[in-house]
Formats: structure tokens, C-alpha cells, sequence
């Protein structure tokens, strides 16, 4: 098993990450393009409200840099540490879907039993993560 194996689902989470950037931007644009919103609104983000959407779009971007965080830690610890094993392997690959499935959910039809499920599968990959390299650099040391 190759030590640096986890860059690729890293590598999945910022191609996700983008991807969200450029649906926002390209979405945002359209609005200005149409007067849905008025340019102003991105100044200060007061005054006009973005239509749900756009709304949805930039929640979600903000959201991708709030527990992706850990996970990202948790893979460069684990390469780091040389404990890029498999278990942590197929967790990072569940996060990484779960977290497509929340973006795909959230600014599709946005029904929030099967969002928040998505988001507790996340959850709990991170935390399985984070457990699972905390015993394997305590047995490794």
C-alpha cells in the first residue's frame, strides 16, 4: 500500500470543492446578468437577498470548508505517519461520497432527511478516521 494513497480522495474533495466554486460563480453571474440581484448585494451581503439557489450554492461552498478540514488533516497526518492503511483508505472514499451525495442533495431537490444523512455518513467517516489513526500511531509507536 503506497504511504501518499490518500491524495487521491484529497484530490477528489478539491475537485468537488471547485467544482461548487464555479457552479456559485457561474450562478451568481446569471443572477447580476438578469437583475435577480443587484451587485451591490456582494459588497457588504446586505440589502437584496440571493434567491435560494444561489443561497443553497453558497452555503454549501461554505460548508465544504468547515469539516473538510479534519479530513484533510486526518490524511496528511496519516501519510505523514505512514499509517495510510486501508481502513483509512475506504473511510476517506465514504467521506468523499457522502459529501458528494450532501452537494448533489443540497442544491438539488434539498429534502433534508436524506441531506442530513448524507452529512451524518460524513460525520461519522471523519470521526472512524480520526479514531482509527489515533490507535494505529499509538500501536505504532
Amino acid at each position: 500500500m503506497n504511504q501518499y494513497s490518500l491524495i487521491y480522495p484529497m484530490f477528489a474533495m478539491v475537485i468537488l470543492t471547485f467544482t461548487i466554486l464555479g457552479i456559485m460563480f457561474r450562478s451568481r453571474v446569471r443572477a447580476l446578468e438578469k437583475g435577480e440581484i443587484g451587485a451591490s448585494f456582494y459588497k457588504t451581503y446586505r440589502g437584496d437577498t440571493e434567491p435560494d439557489s444561489i443561497a443553497q450554492l453558497s452555503r454549501q461552498f461554505t460548508n465544504i470548508f468547515e469539516t473538510p478540514v479534519l479530513f484533510y488533516v486526518a490524511c496528511l497526518t496519516a501519510m505523514i505517519t505512514s499509517q495510510s492503511g486501508i481502513t483509512l483508505q475506504l473511510l476517506a472514499w465514504v467521506y468523499v461520497m457522502a459529501r458528494v451525495a450532501h452537494f448533489f442533495i443540497h442544491t438539488g431537490e434539498n429534502k433534508l432527511r436524506p441531506r442530513v444523512a448524507a452529512f451524518f455518513v460524513s460525520c461519522v467517516a471523519i470521526a472512524a478516521m480520526w479514531v482509527t489513526l489515533t490507535v494505529n500511531v499509538t500501536m505504532a509507536s
